[in-house]
């Protein structure tokens, strides 16, 4: 039974060990790893013209990157009538509150960088709690990653959802 213990204590020690330095080795990376936040975008040629954002639909995830700090991460990322919308959800949470510090961050500096396709694009990050175009973003968010099924609109009005809208940076 120790010896079994012993082996399963090195097996978390070892994953604990391998999460931790592929989280550190990321923040020095050009841009993020997966779920692992990297460090400033390194590498991209500058938009030439503000694109037809319709391509966007079916990407699943985009990076983004704030200016301060200097982090960056990949997240969802939903298009409606021509504009972009990132959403943090958990944020009710604890875990979420623990996790996801990039959103208060963004409210405090909202200057961002998007990189799609290796083309990066000035924005700003400006969040929406409501308007016309929510019940359509959610419904996006749902069937891109809810198996179709629509979000309540009571996520956004509970705070446990933030969206936050991509606009060109002036």
């Amino acid at each position: 039974m120790k010896t079994l213990l012993k082996i399963f204590g090195y097996c978390i020690g070892t994953l604990v060990l391998i999460i931790g330095a592929t989280s550190i080795a990321a923040r020095f990376s050009d841009g993020p790893l997966e779920i692992f936040a990297g460090g400033p975008f390194t590498s991209g040629q500058p938009a030439p013209i503000e694109p037809n954002w319709s391509f966007i639909k079916e990407y699943n995830t985009v990076e983004f990157q704030l200016l301060e700090p200097e982090a960056s991460r990949t997240t969802w990322i939903v298009e409606h009538d021509g504009r972009l919308f990132i959403p943090s959800g958990y944020m009710t949470t604890w875990w979420g509150k623990l996790w996801k510090q990039w959103p208060m961050q963004a409210l405090d500096d909202p200057r961002a960088i998007l990189r799609v396709d290796g083309i990066v694009y000035d924005r700003e990050l400006v969040r929406i709690t409501d308007g016309p175009e929510v019940p359509f973003v959610l419904s996006e968010l749902g069937r891109k990653y809810g198996n179709g099924l629509p979000l309540p609109e009571n996520a956004l009005s509970s705070g446990y959802l933030w969206i936050f809208e991509l606009v060109p940076r002036k």
